[in-house]
């Protein structure tokens, strides 16, 4: 009895020792798999790290991008506001300048109407004074066109005597056939001009040769008035002296061309006025 004791005794060791060794074999393996899921967690962890480092890198660069993307777009905004300014007021310049042109080839249109228009009427002018004077000398009768209008040149033997104002009887023929013509043409105005050589003059009635120029002027004037009706509103007389002379004084025949009376034949100034007149630009509203 006492031996199956010590037997049954000596089995419980033994089977108590089999359990702890495998128990503890169990417990080794499930702490090796333990530390190998953590060795295995710990590597996940620092792949995802790491991949989520590289994700804020890209959103950081995204980011980045989007800052810059937003500042060019306002810059091409500005630009384009900009350009979108300086088109309309580019537009509204060209505009303008259409205007103005279109504006000044009217005005250069009208103005060489005009400069055509009374080109014609003076060649009309010239035809039928030449025509109506033509039995007079030519020496004595100078018509032509200069400075764009009719001057009529009269030598002083067929209207005065020397250093005289007084009107010979031939003149009335001469100063008569002018004054019909320039009475068919009452949109024009006359200029009377008295001019002299360089001989001094002084007598009761005359000072020097402005005096006498001036007289001889005025006395074509009043001629052309009260005996062939030429409104007086549309003559002038002045005199030049011998200031604008046509040939020389030195010689006797320079000194008799010197010696005339002019008849200027031109618009009236207040037309003048207004075909020289820069047109004016509209008002803006």
């Amino acid at each position: 009895m006492k031996i199956l004791k010590i037997i049954m005794l000596f089995f419980l060791i033994v089977l108590t020792s089999c359990v702890s060794q495998k128990k503890y074999t169990d417990l080794q393996n499930q702490k090796d798999r333990f530390e190998n899921d953590l060795a295995t967690c710990k590597n996940e962890q620092l792949i995802l790290d790491a991949n989520l480092l590289n994700e804020q890198n890209k959103v950081a660069k995204l980011e980045n991008q989007l800052v810059y993307f937003k500042s060019t777009n306002t810059n091409l905004l500005e630009r384009l506001s900009d350009l979108s300014i300086v088109s309309k007021s580019g537009a509204e310049s060209i505009k303008k300048s259409l205007e103005a042109l279109n504006q000044q080839n009217k005005y250069i249109m009208d103005l060489t109407t005009s400069m055509q228009r009374k080109d014609s009427l003076n060649l009309v002018l010239v035809m039928n004074l030449k025509r109506s004077l033509d039995n007079f000398d030519d020496e004595d009768i100078n018509i032509e066109v200069k400075k764009g209008v009719v001057y009529v040149s009269i030598s002083d033997k067929m209207l005065f005597k020397s250093g005289s104002y007084n009107l010979s009887p031939k003149s009335k023929e001469v100063i008569g056939k002018i004054a019909k013509i320039i009475n068919d043409h009452k949109a024009l105005d006359i200029l009377v001009e008295g001019h002299t050589d360089n001989v001094p003059i002084y007598t009761d009635c005359m000072l020097d040769n402005w005096d006498l120029s001036v007289k001889r002027a005025t006395s074509i004037v009043r001629l052309m008035q009260k005996e062939f009706g030429v409104q007086p509103e549309r003559m002038t007389a002045g005199g030049r002296s011998k200031y604008i002379p046509k040939d020389t004084n030195e010689t006797k025949e320079g000194r008799a061309k010197n010696r005339r009376t002019e008849i200027i034949i031109l618009p009236k100034l207040d037309q003048f006025f207004n075909l020289l007149e820069t047109p004016k630009a509209p008002i803006k509203s």
